[in-house]
């Protein structure tokens, strides 16, 4: 699905957006850094509650194609200045992670 079509679905707030015409291919859920850089496919949209610097640094390594930022969390500066420093995809949105995983399902039918 296009990331215009995502944002659309989740109601968000587009942070940083480099490629709204980017394919995501996945999603992951997760907040546990680690494990998302192990287990995150390429290319997916990664649901998240995290807002800090560090963020960015995962989402670059496992080539995550959009960082969602949920349940109206928002991203701190760092992370924001750092997303736009390295063409990282970040959205936010007031949706819980669960509420926005399946907005993401309903809209890739």
């Amino acid at each position: 699905m296009k990331l215009s079509k995502l944002i659309d679905a989740l109601k968000a707030t587009k942070v940083n957006v480099v490629d709204k015409d980017f394919e995501v291919t996945k999603g992951y859920c997760g907040d546990f850094l680690s494990f998302v850089m192990g287990k995150a496919p390429s290319g997916c949209a990664w649901f998240t509650v995290m807002t800090n610097i560090n963020v960015c640094a995962v989402a670059t390594l496992a080539e995550v194609g959009v960082i969602v930022v949920c349940e109206g969390a928002k991203s701190t500066p760092e992370l924001v200045d750092k997303a736009k420093a390295q063409d990282v995809n970040l959205i936010e949105t007031k949706y819980d992670i669960f509420e926005a995983v399946k907005r993401y399902i309903a809209a890739e039918a």
